[in-house]
């Protein structure tokens, strides 16, 4: 893999920075209450407690993958296992028929989960991991 990032590499590392901090955002602020409704009943720690870390967690990533270039592949990697981590609730969410955040039917709610895999490969594709080697 090279070192210098394609354009492609880079506006996907400033997209989902971005998207990711904003969301990150959201848990903290405006959506909380919504996100907390959403914590599947099996996490172990408390629904708020959650959601507060895990929004902490994903203005870190964001962040670190905007502000940290030279860095780009290790915070796509993190991002991407964190995207992986967190879709059990998601799928939680499908299962119990949790509305929320928009998603307040089952095509809505299975939609996310299609997409979800897409973001995982724009994590990977702003870190320049899906790169084929030469």
């Amino acid at each position: 893999m090279g070192d210098r990032p394609t354009r492609g590499e880079e506006l996907a590392r400033f997209g989902a920075g971005t998207a990711m901090a904003f969301a990150g955002i959201s848990h903290l602020t405006f959506a909380r209450e919504e996100f907390t409704a959403q914590v599947p009943d099996w996490v172990p720690i408390d629904a708020d407690d959650t959601v507060l870390l895990s929004g902490a967690v994903e203005i870190a990533l964001g962040l670190g993958l905007v502000a940290l270039p030279k860095e780009r592949r290790r915070m796509a990697g993190l991002l991407t296992a964190f995207l992986v981590a967190v879709f059990p609730g998601n799928i939680s969410q499908y299962v119990h028929k949790r509305d929320g955040l928009g998603l307040d039917s089952d095509r809505k709610r299975l939609v996310r989960l299609l997409v979800e895999p897409l973001m995982w490969a724009a994590a990977l594709h702003a870190g320049g991991l899906l790169r084929r080697k030469r």
